[in-house]
């Protein structure tokens, strides 16, 4: 498995959530998980100003083998999406943890971080 930066929190699903501070989130999928997709092709995110919910999904990413579901790590407001994805969702697989990043949530209550996994959690329930 390729680095995993340490500061990120991660879901056994393969999505990646960075506390921004003052209750922001930013979300998108790791390295490992685009690497499992292929090219990706195509994603479909939340709306700005929709709630999203914790283990609950949140968009697609589609890419040459498959589809696969989105889902927010955190419970809260959706205030931006990457719209520069919808042109060139390649970048995904280009800077998963950069660039590549799906949305950005006010989160209702910041301490769900808390229950999520770190960066040795993730790569163990990864079988890595």
């Amino acid at each position: 498995m390729s680095e995993l930066p340490s500061e990120l929190r991660y879901l056994e699903t393969h999505e990646w959530v960075r506390n921004e501070g003052e209750g922001i989130a930013t979300i998108g999928i790791t390295d490992h998980a685009q690497d499992a997709l292929g090219d990706v092709v195509y994603v479909e995110l939340p709306e700005v100003g929709s709630t999203v919910n914790a283990g609950e999904e949140a968009g697609v990413v589609e890419s040459v083998k498959a589809a696969s579901d989105i889902f927010s790590p955190v419970t809260g407001e959706v205030i931006a999406i990457n719209e520069a994805l919808e042109d060139a969702p390649e970048t995904i697989n280009d800077s998963p943890y950069g660039d590549g990043w799906f949305f950005k949530v006010k989160m209702a209550d910041p301490a769900e971080l808390d229950g999520l996994l770190d960066a040795d959690g993730y790569r163990e329930a990864a079988g890595e």
